[in-house]
């Protein structure tokens, strides 16, 4: 479940740091009871990143599929960059 604190409640810092290394989500701050502001730690910004640019990246191989891209079997191009790769060492 969202945790959810007002504006206010960020003048605590220790109390704000502890709930976003707590829950490892997103906490939202709120501004006259609308939606203001988004908090998190580090761990969870990153974890954000790193899933949307994977996303990122599935959506643009699907996307050269549909368009007629080049595909090949995995075991063929991974046997073409070990080849590339690792055969010239």
């Amino acid at each position: 479940m969202p945790q959810i604190i007002p504006l206010k409640d960020l003048r605590n810092t220790s109390k704000i740091t502890e709930l976003c290394h707590g829950s490892q989500e997103p906490v939202f701050v709120t501004k006259n009871g609308y939606g203001d502001l988004v908090v998190m730690s580090m761990d969870t910004y990153e974890r954000l990143i790193s899933t949307k640019r994977a996303d990122a990246a599935i959506a643009q191989a699907e996307k050269e599929i549909n368009e007629g891209g080049k595909c090949q079997v995995a075991e063929t191009a991974l046997a073409a960059l070990r080849r590339k790769h690792f055969d010239n060492v």
